[in-house]
C-alpha cells in the first residue's frame, strides 16, 4: 500500500494515513479530494478494517460509483463487497427498510418523487378547500421540505411560534394544518419522500438508542464527501454516528458552498473545530486540473469572501490564457458570440464537443443558447430538462412496480387504475378517493369491497375494479419467486402497455416505445449485476430495482449518444465537473449575482462563492460573456455588467466585443471602471429598476424611481418598510448589533428575507 501512496502529494498521503479521531480535509478545487477519500478507504480496508465497518456519505451516486470503481481497482473487489458507500438518501433508505418495523412502515415503502409529493399537495388543497393562490403548490412543497430538513416534525411545527408567527403574516394560517395531513397521507400510503429518508432516520435513532449503539459499533470510521453542502438533519444524524467512536473524516471546501437554497449550512463545515476540538486540519491546496491564470483569477474573486477558511491554491501547470470577457450588444448576439467560438475552437484546436460547456445562472438563459447552438448544428445537451425517469411512459410502468410491492400507494394507483383503459373513469377514481379518505383508510382496502364503500357503484363498476385488483395481486404474488425483469416484462405484457405502444407509428408513440425498451435494457442490465449485502448473494427483485431507480439523479442516465455533445447547464449543476473550455453567460447585474438574491452580505456572498465555481471547472479556457440589452418580462432593458467582474485582479482578464458590441461608444473597460467608482461612494445614486413582482403581473413590472433608502439603525421590529427589489414587506424581526443587525422581513411578493441592514437599502412606510 506504501508504494500506492507514493503517488500522492506529501500533504494527500498525510491526510490519507490520518484515520483515528476526527479530520478536516480542505480540499480546493481541482485539488483531488475524490483521490483521497479513494485511497483513505482503501487504506483503511489494508490495515484491516472490514468493509462492512466503514460508512463513507456522498451527494451523488455517480460520484459513489467512480469512488468504488477506484478502490476495487486498488484492492481486490472480493474485499470492498459490503462497504457502506452511496448517498445519504440511499444508504438512509437502506437502513429505514431495515429498521421499518420500529418506525412503522414496511420493507417496501414507497419513495415519492418531486411530482408524487406535488400530486399529493394538490388533493390536499383541494380537499380542505384552500386558495392555491395563497397556497401555490411549490410554496407549501419548499415549506414542508424546509421544515423537515430543520428536523421539525407536523407536531413540533405547530408547538413553534417563530414558524407560526412567519405563516401568519403570510396570510398561510393552514400550512401547519397541510403539513399534519401530508404526513399522515404518506403514513396512511406507505410512502416517504425524499427528505423523510433524513427525517426519519434522525428519528429513528433519536427514539430508538439500541438501534443507534448498533450502527455505532458497526460504522467504525465515518467519511462524508462535499460536507459544505450538508443540511442540518445530515449534519445531526452523521454526528449521532460519530458520537460513540469520533473517528469521522470530513472533505470538502467552504469556497464551494453554493446550495443553501437546498438548505445546506456552510457554518457546518464552518464550525467543525467547535464540534470536534481535538480535530486534525489537512489543507489541499494544489489544483490539478486548471492553469496558473485561471486558479489566480479564481483565488482574487474569492478572496473578497469575508465568510471562509483561509487558504491559497495554487497549480504546477501552464501558466495558460487570460480569462475573456467578451460584451455583446444583445443576448442574441451574445448566444450567436458562443456557437461561434465553439465551432472555431472545435475546427481549429480539434477539440471534442464533449470539452465544452455553457454554463448560466438560471435555466431561462438556455433558450437564446440553444437556438444558436441549433443554427450551427452544434449537437448538444441540456441538463436539467426532463429526466428520463419522469417520462411519463416510464412514470406509469413504475408506478405498477410501486403498487406491486405496495398496495397502499394511492398515488401509484390513481395513474395506473385506467390505465391502459379499462373503462375505470375519473368519477369512479374521485369516489375512491373520498371513500378512501371518509374511512382513513387507503383506496386499495375500498377495492376489497367497492359496494360496501361506495353505495353508488353498479355491479359492473364493482367487477372492473376487483378484476384490476386481481391483477395487481397476481402480480405481487411473483415478487419473491421472479427477479425484475421477469416481473417488468409480465407487467408490460399482462396489462397491455406493451400493445399500447407496439402500433403507434407516430413520432411520439416510436419514442415512447423506444424509451420503454430503453427501461426494460435497464432493468436487464440491473438484474446482470452482482448484489450482496454482508456477504450474502440476494435475487436482484423488483424491490432492489425500485431502491435504485426511486434514487437516481440526472447525472446518472447519461446516455452513449450524449457523451460528445457540448453541455448546457446552471452552475449548480457544473459542481464536481470539469471541462477543457467554460463558457460562462449572462455575468450581468440583475442575473449573476440573481435578481431574488436579497443583496446581503451573505446571500452575495454566495453567489460570488457560485461564480468562483463556474470559473473553476475550467481546465484551459474561461471565456466570460455579457449583454447590454436584455428582454425581461418583455420590456428591453439596459444591462450592467456584474460587480464580481470588477472584483477579478485585472490583470488576469482580456476585455472584448464583437462587432456593434458598444451602445454608448464607451469600451466595457469604461464601464467597469464607472462601476467601481459608484459602488465606491458612500451614497448610492438614485436608480431605476424594472422588476417583474409574481407571476401575474408578467409583463407589468414594478417601476421603483429615485429610490432613498432610510438609516439602517432606524429599522425596527414591526415596521412596514420597502425594498427597491421586493417591494413592500413587513419587519418580523431584528438581530446583532451595530454594522452586524440582521432583519428578517416578510415580502407579499418574496416571501421571507433575511437581509443584513447595512446593505439591505430598506425604506420605511410607517413607524
Amino acid at each position: 500500500m506504501d508504494n500506492i501512496l507514493k503517488d500522492l502529494s506529501p500533504i494527500q498521503q498525510d491526510a490519507v494515513r490520518q484515520t483515528d479521531g476526527p479530520v478536516l480535509v480542505i480540499a480546493g478545487a481541482g485539488s483531488g479530494k475524490t483521490r483521497v477519500l479513494t485511497y483513505k478507504i482503501a487504506w483503511l480496508l489494508e490495515q484491516g478494517v472490514q468493509s462492512r465497518n466503514i460508512l463513507a456519505l456522498t451527494f451523488t451516486n455517480k460520484a459513489a460509483r467512480e469512488m468504488k470503481d477506484r478502490i476495487e481497482r486498488l484492492m481486490k473487489p472480493e474485499i470492498t463487497r459490503s462497504l457502506w458507500m452511496g448517498t445519504f438518501h440511499s444508504l438512509f433508505s437502506r437502513i429505514l427498510r431495515r429498521e421499518s418495523q420500529a418506525i412503522g412502515y414496511k420493507q417496501t415503502f414507497t419513495i415519492y418523487d418531486t411530482d408524487d409529493t406535488k400530486s399529493l399537495i394538490k388533493s390536499i388543497l383541494h380537499d380542505m378547500r384552500l386558495d392555491d393562490d395563497i397556497y401555490p403548490v411549490g410554496e407549501v412543497l419548499r415549506r414542508i421540505s424546509s421544515a423537515k430538513n430543520q428536523l421539525i416534525t407536523p407536531e413540533s411545527y405547530k408547538a413553534n411560534s417563530e414558524w407560526m408567527a412567519v405563516d401568519e403574516s403570510s396570510r398561510r394560517q393552514e400550512m401547519c394544518n397541510i403539513y399534519i395531513m401530508y404526513a399522515n397521507r404518506c403514513r396512511n400510503a406507505g410512502a416517504m419522500d425524499f427528505d423523510d429518508l433524513l427525517l426519519n432516520t434522525y428519528l429513528l435513532f433519536q427514539k430508538n438508542p439500541d438501534i443507534l449503539r448498533r450502527y455505532q459499533d458497526q460504522f467504525q470510521y465515518i467519511l462524508v464527501d462535499e460536507y459544505q453542502d450538508t443540511n442540518y438533519s445530515q449534519y445531526s444524524i452523521v454526528n449521532m454516528l460519530a458520537k460513540a467512536r469520533r473517528n469521522l473524516c470530513v472533505v470538502g471546501d467552504d469556497s464551494q458552498s453554493i446550495y443553501s437554497f437546498r438548505g445546506a449550512r456552510i457554518e457546518n463545515i464552518l464550525n467543525f473545530r467547535n464540534d470536534y476540538p481535538e480535530y486534525k486540519l489537512f489543507k489541499l491546496e494544489q489544483n490539478y486540473r486548471s492553469t496558473q491564470t485561471i486558479v489566480e483569477a479564481a483565488n482574487s474573486l474569492i478572496l473578497k469572501n469575508q465568510t471562509r477558511i483561509p487558504k491559497t491554491i495554487w497549480s504546477a501547470k501552464e501558466t495558460g490564457d487570460l480569462v475573456e470577457v467578451v460584451q455583446s450588444l444583445t443576448d442574441q448576439e451574445e448566444g450567436f458570440f458562443i456557437s461561434n467560438r465553439i465551432l472555431d475552437t472545435h475546427l481549429r484546436e480539434q477539440a471534442d464537443f464533449k470539452d465544452f460547456v455553457v454554463l448560466y445562472r438560471t435555466h431561462s438563459q438556455s433558450r437564446i443558447i440553444e437556438e444558436a447552438c441549433r443554427k450551427q448544428n452544434i449537437p448538444y445537451k441540456i441538463y436539467g430538462s426532463i429526466s428520463f425517469y419522469q417520462r411519463k411512459e416510464i412514470k406509469d410502468i413504475l408506478a405498477y412496480f410501486r403498487l406491486i410491492l405496495n398496495h397502499s400507494d394511492d398515488e401509484s394507483l390513481k395513474r395506473v387504475i385506467n390505465y391502459p383503459a379499462r373503462g375505470i373513469g375519473k368519477t369512479t377514481v374521485d369516489r375512491l378517493g373520498e371513500a378512501a379518505m371518509q374511512g382513513e383508510c387507503s383506496i386499495w382496502t375500498v377495492l376489497g369491497d367497492p359496494a360496501g364503500h361506495v353505495p353508488q357503484f353498479n355491479r359492473g363498476t364493482c367487477e372492473k375494479l376487483q378484476q384490476f385488483r386481481h391483477l395487481i395481486e397476481e402480480f405481487s404474488a411473483l415478487t419473491d419467486t421472479v427477479d425484475a425483469y421477469d416481473m417488468a416484462m409480465q407487467v408490460v405484457r399482462t396489462t397491455g402497455i406493451l400493445e399500447e405502444y407496439r402500433f403507434d407509428r407516430t413520432p411520439e408513440g416510436l419514442s415512447k416505445f423506444e424509451n420503454i425498451e430503453q427501461l426494460i435494457n435497464g432493468i436487464k442490465e440491473f438484474v446482470d449485476q452482482e448484489y450482496a449485502e454482508e456477504e450474502e448473494v440476494y435475487l436482484r427483485s423488483m424491490d432492489l430495482f425500485m431502491q435504485d431507480v426511486s434514487l437516481m439523479t440526472d447525472q446518472d442516465n447519461e446516455k452513449p449518444e450524449d457523451r460528445n455533445k457540448v453541455s448546457l447547464m446552471t452552475i449548480h449543476s457544473a459542481k464536481g465537473l470539469e471541462f477543457e473550455y467554460v463558457f460562462i453567460a449572462g455575468v450581468e447585474e440583475e442575473l449573476f449575482p440573481s435578481q431574488f438574491s436579497s443583496g446581503s452580505a451573505r446571500e452575495i456572498e454566495e453567489e460570488r462563492r457560485l461564480f468562483y465555481v463556474a470559473i473553476t471547472r475550467a481546465m484551459k479556457r474561461v471565456i466570460i460573456t455579457l449583454a447590454k440589452t436584455r428582454y425581461r418580462w418583455g420590456n428591453l432593458v439596459d444591462c450592467r455588467p456584474s460587480r464580481f467582474l470588477r472584483e477579478i485582479d485585472p490583470k488576469y482578464l482580456k476585455t472584448a466585443g464583437p462587432s456593434r458590441s458598444s451602445i454608448s461608444g464607451r469600451s466595457m473597460e469604461d464601464e467597469l471602471e464607472e462601476e467601481t467608482q459608484q459602488t465606491s461612494r458612500p451614497v448610492r445614486p438614485p436608480v431605476r429598476r424594472i422588476i417583474p413582482v409574481s407571476s401575474k403581473s408578467v409583463g407589468k413590472p414594478v417601476v421603483v424611481e429615485n429610490f432613498e433608502p432610510d438609516d439602517p439603525a432606524s429599522i425596527q421590529s414591526g415596521m412596514m418598510v420597502t425594498h427597491p427589489r421586493f417591494g413592500n414587506g413587513k419587519v418580523l424581526q431584528i438581530e446583532g448589533d451595530g454594522t452586524n443587525r440582521m432583519a428578517t422581513v416578510f415580502f407579499k411578493d418574496a416571501g421571507n428575507k433575511q437581509l443584513l441592514l447595512k446593505f439591505a437599502r430598506l425604506k420605511i412606510i410607517n413607524g
